[in-house]
């Protein structure tokens, strides 16, 4: 069957293939930033009294250690602070105290790619060849990177010096099952702190199996910003804990807001078990990209309102992320660039991203509709964190229950 189409829609059609390319070529003027309204006193109280009384009972009596803010229209409406930084001497958790915020810190490397492309310094369309010569699965593309549909294996699995594999054996009953055997990998590839480009050297001698066909199916993995953290250095010829501060942390005024890395080990500071046991720094902890963004409840909320003002990327980029990239699941969830996206029928899409790394478990749930933000960062893992969108019955007036990705 022939379609025929008019000049203009042929026009947008090309418009929009290339404003997903090499920068953007066009910004839909339905998209704007955020104005807020400011709040009415009476209005902060009600709020502050409703969301303490579902804090409490959700999550405040029940061992937090950690950050709190639920913000309305930029304002905070709600805050919090329980525990210790360091259990063994007894520090307190303050406002400026930086917490891990584990996959959370997708966000900013998400978000940094595509400032790249809005400075036509990125193309997402290209393969990761393009920018990491040696990178083997040259099929995969930025933007396969990006929505994790690059089918490429998790770096914190095969590299690991023991496996499992499915054997099958025999049970009691004489019947052959098949049951997980733990085995020795291949040969360490290194000791000690692993780096980024340790991880990508390992890539181009020893491939790994990919998990899966690019672009056939999302599956989310670490090695996806773990290799957009080492494209961002090639791009911008920084090391990137230092591009990120210089161009998202200092001119946001993220004053407590870092990278840790191998340069600054002396900074560790463990996160807890439910039992407070501490985490010892082990080989991945100085791999970032996915992860190792150190931050506040206050300056997420410095982060949450410069995207939501414009002042870091376009609004069109924005809405270009928020976009699901992905076919829906029966449970609604979905992936788009940098970002976790709820796109529940006949509701507001919710736009948020979860974190966990050792104790450190973290909550970052925006409601744009609502301009409502919910920042819950843990450093003693509590599972009822993530319980944290709860909390924004509070706005919308409804209860919802619906588990996001953690």
């Amino acid at each position: 069957m022939i379609v025929r189409l008019s000049l203009l829609t042929f026009i947008f059609f090309i418009s929009c293939a290339c404003g997903t390319s090499q920068g953007p070529k066009y910004a839909p003027e339905s998209i704007k930033a955020i104005v807020y309204k400011p709040l009415a006193n009476s209005d902060k109280e009600k709020y502050a009294e409703q969301i303490k009384a579902k804090y409490e009972k959700l999550l405040g009596n029940r061992g937090f250690s950690g950050q709190i803010i639920v913000a309305k229209n930029g304002e905070v409406v709600f805050e919090d602070y329980k525990g210790f930084s360091n259990y063994a001497d007894k520090t307190p958790i303050t406002n400026e105290t930086p917490i891990h915020l584990a996959s959370i810190s997708k966000t900013f490397t998400g978000m940094a790619a595509l400032k790249l492309w809005e400075q036509n310094k990125l193309d997402l369309k290209a393969p990761v060849t393009k920018y990491l010569p040696n990178f083997p699965y040259t099929e995969v593309t930025i933007e396969e990177l990006l929505s994790h549909r690059s089918g490429l294996p998790d770096y914190t699995y095969f590299m690991e010096s023991k496996k499992y594999i499915a054997v099958k054996a025999k049970n009691k009953k004489g019947r052959w099952v098949k049951k997980l055997q733990l085995i020795q990998n291949e040969v360490p590839f290194k000791q000690g702190i692993l780096t980024n480009n340790d991880v990508l050297d390992y890539m181009v001698k020893r491939h790994p199996a990919p998990a899966a066909n690019p672009d056939r199916v999302f599956k989310y993995c670490n090695t996806n910003y773990v290799l957009l953290a080492l494209v961002i250095e090639k791009i911008t010829g920084q090391d990137f804990p230092t591009y990120m501060q210089e161009t998202l942390f200092k001119p946001l005024k993220m004053n407590n807001s870092y990278i840790f890395n191998a340069k600054v080990v002396d900074k560790y500071t463990p996160s807890y078990n439910a039992k407070m046991q501490p985490y010892r720094i082990e080989k991945y902890d100085c791999i970032y990209g996915d992860k190792n963004v150190y931050s506040t409840a206050r300056d997420m909320l410095l982060w949450d309102k410069a995207l939501n003002e414009g002042s870091f990327l376009q609004a069109s980029t924005l809405e270009m992320a928020y976009e699901p990239k992905s076919p829906t699941n029966k449970y609604w969830h979905n992936y788009g660039l940098g970002w976790r996206i709820l796109t529940k029928p006949n509701e507001e899409k919710l736009i948020y991203h979860n974190g966990w790394w050792h104790g450190n478990n973290t909550v970052f749930t925006r409601l744009i509709g609502e301009t409502a933000t919910i920042i819950i960062l843990g450093n003693r893992f509590n599972k009822s964190i993530y319980k944290g969108k709860e909390l924004a019955s509070i706005f919308t007036g409804k209860e919802d229950t619906t588990s996001l990705e953690e």
